[in-house]
């Protein structure tokens, strides 16, 4: 064995017969191997399906017997903070190899396949050996979705001949839950809006903005009464019009979805801060780029709010309690309101 432990980092969504090809190689040549699933704490969506749970149960079956030498570990996001992402893979790393009776002169490295921009993160780690491994020809996790969520008999032919077995009967089972039925329907709004935009001259970017509303320790949430995200937790927020001041979007979009009765001076001598979000993946809608503006009141009684336009509910949730609902928020919200409170 060339090494006591190798990192396995993805998504794994699903788990497929190119990830098992990778897993295979790394327990050829490795006593341990760290499987790190990423976008950990995410909730259902056609991007991110699968919860890390289901994940572990996808891996730990297509790998049988080797199951028991795999550290399965979930592995969160961190869309604008590099340095935290990097610094959670370093952790949770130590933490198997402390955890398995090991020390510090353990033999760690790296296994992927440098496929493209996205594989970046092989290169972040220089305190570890990189295998790359030789590509597997096999359908990408984001085309197995696609199939998955079209729902044609072809298609499912496909997802079968490019993902183990086991894998290939859980997703079978979990096309007859509630959940799948739910992304069936996200997933043919999102293709339908893409589409809506093919004739355009150049691929769109569409502007948005957000309002971080914090009072009395509570921060003003509403939740999504239409696709994409219905029923997640969301900041409210909404598309800039085109004669439109960014903050003033803001505070047309917060009156609309909440019925804040605030007056509009009253919130801009509230304004705390505000911010850029604009990481390429952060809406499954397409290229959007979001302004995020932070009022904060310090004190008093929670103003009455209730949900407007496409907002189903407005609510203030204690921060405390919506710190740890990242599962129930949509898109990057959960990350722009760490940001805010100087959590990311």
């Amino acid at each position: 064995m060339r090494f006591d432990y190798l990192v396995f980092i993805g998504r794994f969504e699903p788990f497929h017969n190119g990830h098992l090809a990778v897993l295979r190689q790394a327990l050829s040549i490795a006593r341990r191997v760290i499987v790190l699933v990423g976008s950990a704490g995410k909730p259902r969506s056609t991007r991110n399906p699968w919860n890390f749970n289901e994940r572990e149960v996808m891996i730990r079956a297509a790998a049988g017997a080797d199951a028991q030498r795999l550290h399965i570990q979930p592995l969160a996001d961190h869309l604008y903070n590099e340095a935290a992402w990097i610094g959670a893979v370093q952790r949770q790393v130590a933490a198997a190899i402390r955890a398995d009776g090991a020390g510090e002169d353990a033999r760690t490295g790296l296994i992927g396949r440098d496929k493209d921009a996205s594989s970046y993160y092989l290169r972040e780690f220089p305190q570890w050996e990189l295998c790359n491994v030789q590509h597997c020809e096999v359908l990408s996790a984001t085309e197995i979705r696609e199939h998955l969520f079209s729902a044609d008999e072809g298609g499912q032919l496909l997802i079968r001949a490019n993902v183990p077995a086991p894998v290939a009967a859980m997703l079978e089972a979990f096309r007859r839950t509630p959940g799948y039925a739910q992304l069936v329907r996200e997933f043919t709004f999102l293709r339908n809006y893409r589409k809506a935009w093919e004739a355009a001259p150049y691929p769109p970017t569409f502007v948005t903005v957000d309002a971080v509303v914090v009072h009395s320790g509570h921060v003003l949430l509403v939740r999504r009464g239409a696709e994409p995200g219905k029923g997640l937790f969301a900041l409210p927020g909404g598309f800039v019009g085109q004669q439109e001041a960014l903050l003033d979007a803001c505070l047309r979009e917060l009156r609309e979805e909440t019925r804040l009765k605030l007056p509009a001076p009253v919130l801009k001598g509230s304004l705390r801060g505000e911010c850029v979000f604009d990481h390429p993946d952060r809406s499954q809608r397409g290229r959007t780029i979001t302004h995020a503006f932070h009022f904060e009141f310090a004190g008093g009684e929670l103003p009455p709010v209730r949900g407007g336009d496409d907002a189903a509910r407005a609510q203030w949730l204690p921060l405390a309690e919506a710190l740890n609902l990242e599962e129930q928020f949509y898109e990057d919200h959960h990350h722009i309101l760490q940001h805010f409170l100087g959590m990311s």
